[in-house]
């Protein structure tokens, strides 16, 4: 692999010779702009004298950063509804008709952690309001159902078993619920609430995330929720977990229950400006660039039409899921997907059978960076090109922790892809150090045509953890990732080219076509094109 840093114009001629007479007006250019020689200084100075940019407000806690790096999550919708084929529960269903006589929590996480899941959320309690602990505060629980004589503990299980595995546990506790008499009484039912959510917390070890909701059918009873003193119970007793509801205040819904997120997304959000239980979807679906809060955006579905497991219900295909993947995990989101165990209390064997192929197809996909392959130039770099420690290098490591700094104010900010011989690719992959904060508002990206004229591929706004963009298979030799608008300098962790050779064009129909290139006749074409997969552009 090798890389070369040098300046590049994002306006310069589109055909590049060093040593021919049309750099000359690039390399007048840079001797205006760049420092005298005295005083650049040797790499080790270099590297010295310049410290990291500043963060740019807000900022990821240790805990959100760490939920984000997850990326995907599973939820596991289990209780009564498993056995009386129902979603929301009247909370009158009797204990023993919960009875998985197989169940096999380590069976869960097995699954989980071979699919590349990071975590698993357990419906600790429904708004049937049936228990799958044995809660001290209720008799409506698995103390009072048959599965293991009544001494089981779904949770407990499910807690060894994630411990064991080394993947995380979260739990859902829902607010609604359609048993308990107390429900309805302001003080009585938050203090019972409260009292629940203390057994789960201080129990079982560990928990990543509590998860809620304010979910209520139309017509049930009046109540108001102390969501200020659950939170604090939870900061108190589980430090690390992050807080899932509506408005946060770690993590927030994204507006609907499709796993789609708006390729727009930010992580900046107003907590003062969203309610749990009535927040605007839409206004949780794009964030806020002017926001003052860190809340980034959960995208929850379910593998199968319903939350719960349905014997009439099959799951969605692995292709169905990659492009949920691409509008999820690929706008700066975490992807929460549901798989329901049975009546056995195990995952059904079709779900493993897709879970599988999904993981499969993203192996196949993002295991290989053509960008390795290539001869990488940037516009600038900060404390200049023999600073390693923002080196354009930085973009082609693993993790977010590592970047690419532009030198400070510079006014254009270009990375190129410079490949020895013409590759085909269809998908980017953009992140950027949100640790540093989420920066980047608008970026394209452009190839080299045969006729030496830059070509505008596909637009783009935020990056945030992470961007994927695909496009109809292009084949060139150079290509440009070119940032448009930024809060601050903008500053790039990672960027890889991938052959998603399983895109359709149907994918890319059901994009936002705004995104793509429709001043040209590229995309045109290609969606006319029977050869949906085999279809390319060449820019030779």
């Amino acid at each position: 692999m090798a890389i070369k840093e040098k300046q590049v114009n994002a306006h310069d001629a589109p055909a590049i010779t060093f040593g021919c007479w049309k750099s000359m007006f690039r390399s007048f250019l840079w001797l205006l702009l760049a420092p005298p020689l005295a005083a650049i200084p040797s790499p080790s100075r270099a590297q010295s004298r310049t410290p990291p940019p500043l963060p740019v407000l807000p900022i990821p806690t240790a805990q959100q950063l760490a939920w984000q790096l997850g990326e995907m999550a599973m939820f596991l919708h289990f209780g009564p509804n498993t056995f009386t084929n129902s979603e929301w529960g009247t909370g009158d269903a009797p204990p023993s008709f919960f009875n998985p006589t197989q169940m096999d929590a380590a069976q869960w996480v097995r699954v989980a952690k071979e699919s590349g899941f990071s975590r698993v959320i357990l419906t600790a309690k429904h708004h049937d309001g049936f228990c799958l602990w044995p809660s001290d505060l209720t008799d409506y629980s698995v103390r009072s159902s048959s599965w293991r004589n009544g001494a089981g503990d779904v949770v407990a299980e499910l807690a060894a078993a994630a411990r064991e595995a080394g993947i995380g546990l979260g739990l859902y506790l829902s607010p609604w619920d359609r048993h308990e008499e107390c429900y309805g009484k302001t003080m009585e039912y938050n203090e019972f609430y409260l009292g629940q959510m203390r057994e789960l917390l201080t129990r079982y070890g560990e928990i990543k995330e509590v998860w809620l909701d304010g979910a209520k059918g139309e017509g049930e009873k009046d109540m108001e929720y102390f969501f200020d003193s659950w939170f604090s119970l939870v900061r108190q007793v589980q430090p690390g977990a992050v807080i899932f509801s509506d408005a946060g205040p770690d993590t927030r819904w994204v507006g609907d229950e499709a796993g789609i997120a708006s390729p727009t997304c930010w992580s900046l959000f107003n907590i003062s400006d969203a309610a749990i239980g009535g927040t605007d979807p839409q206004y949780s679906r794009r964030g806020d660039p002017f926001g003052h809060d860190w809340v980034a955006p959960e995208c929850d579905v379910s593998i199968r039409g319903g939350w719960f497991w349905h014997e009439s219900e099959a799951p969605k295909s692995a292709l169905t899921l990659l492009d949920i993947y691409y509008k999820s995990v690929g706008r700066n989101c975490l992807l929460l997907l549901n798989v329901p165990p049975n009546v056995l209390g195990l995952i059904s064997d079709e779900d493993i059978k897709v879970l599988r192929e999904f993981h499969e197809l993203r192996s196949s996909i993002f295991s290989h960076n053509l960008a390795k392959t290539a001869l990488l130039n940037a516009s600038s770099t900060r404390g200049g090109i023999y600073n390693s420690q923002y080196s354009l290098q930085n973009v082609l490591v693993e993790g977010i922790f590592s970047y690419w700094a532009p030198r400070e104010n510079w006014p254009y900010w270009v990375l190129e892809l410079q490949f020895e011989k013409p590759v085909s690719f269809n998908v980017l992959k953009v992140q950027e150090p949100i640790h540093m904060g989420q920066r980047v508002i608008e970026f394209h990206v452009k190839v080299l045509s045969k006729e030496g004229q830059w070509r505008r591929v596909i637009n783009g706004t935020t990056i945030g953890y992470q961007r994927l963009l695909r496009f109809p298979t292009l084949e060139a030799k150079r290509l440009r990732f070119e940032i448009e608008k930024s809060r601050g300098d903008p500053l790039i962790s990672y960027l890889g080219v991938y052959l998603d050779t399983f895109l359709s064009l149907s994918d890319l129909s059901r994009n936002n076509s705004s995104q793509l290139n429709m001043n040209g006749t590229l995309v045109i074409e290609q969606m006319r094109s029977k050869r949906s997969r085999s279809a390319s552009v060449s820019y030779k």
